[in-house]
């Protein structure tokens, strides 16, 4: 292997180079969508990179054969098809479901691009489970509806218990 090294120019080590760096990315990633983010202005590109990075999410313009190449040797092929064209790539570390839920916002705000395919649980997504999960709340939300959920019945048996004590001593 080392012999072989000697033999790659300096682009050819770079590119080497940058697919470990996208592989390190997509393994210690949640989730990750593909984004054709064509049509876009400068200001609307510049706010919608600001929304990735308020939401906790890594927002890259990377070349498609060297993501293909970072994938294929992470054995996914299912990707190879949306890495054409111009491709964004948004990656969730803290939040699964935020890559999907800002792109879709955005597409909807710009009006411009789509969400080409991503990934969650290691797993493919095509474009309509993308635009599904963008619209699963996240975990917040999520543990304030089951806090609520769990409330409700020790609310009702306090409301109870408190009427038959009133009751009882009126």
């Amino acid at each position: 292997m080392a012999h072989e090294e000697g033999h790659l120019s300096p682009a050819q080590l770079e590119k080497r180079e940058i697919v470990a760096q996208i592989k390190e990315t997509i393994e210690n990633s949640q989730s990750f969508v593909i984004i054709d983010y064509k049509g876009l202005t400068v200001a609307q590109d510049t706010e919608f990179r600001a929304e990735f990075r308020k939401n906790d999410v890594e927002y890259k313009v990377l070349k498609n054969t060297l993501v293909r190449k970072a994938l294929n040797e992470l054995g996914y092929t299912e990707f190879d098809e949306a890495l054409n064209g111009p491709s964004a790539f948004a990656f969730g570390t803290s939040d699964a479901i935020a890559p999907a839920k800002v792109a879709s916002e955005g597409v909807k705000k710009y009006g411009k691009m789509k969400v080409k395919c991503g990934m969650f649980d290691k797993k493919f997504a095509d474009e309509a489970t993308c635009n599904a999960m963008a619209n699963v709340p996240n975990r917040e939300t999520l543990l304030a509806m089951l806090v609520s959920v769990l409330s409700a019945p020790m609310r009702g048996l306090a409301v109870a218990l408190n009427a038959i004590a009133e009751k009882n001593n009126g």
